[in-house]
């Protein structure tokens, strides 16, 4: 899998992630154990760098606790997961099962 396609994935992994959970925030630890379960097995740095990634995107903030980022999905995020709106770099989400 080229680069550019393993990031998007992972973008839109920790944008699911975090639409996922009850709050729509997550930390850098959890989210590198969630991408395992995706499949992408990353360092920390590696899924800081794609968090900067989204943050810049306006999809998700995020809030240094620490030596752990807190992060919490802003409405952009959110209108990406629900189809409304693409942002680039992160990978779209299919359709829906009819």
């Amino acid at each position: 899998m080229s680069d550019r396609i393993l990031r998007e994935h992972a973008r839109l992994a920790i944008l699911r992630t975090l639409y996922d959970e009850m709050n729509y925030a997550s930390n850098d630890s959890a989210l590198v154990d969630h991408l395992e379960m995706y499949g992408i097995r990353k360092t920390r740095d590696w899924v800081r760098n794609e968090l900067a990634y989204l943050a810049d995107m306006g999809a998700i903030k995020r809030d240094e606790q620490g030596t752990v980022i807190v992060v919490h999905l802003l409405p952009r995020g959110v209108e990406h997961i629900e189809r409304r709106l693409v942002l680039e770099g992160v990978k779209r989400m299919s359709p829906p099962e009819r």
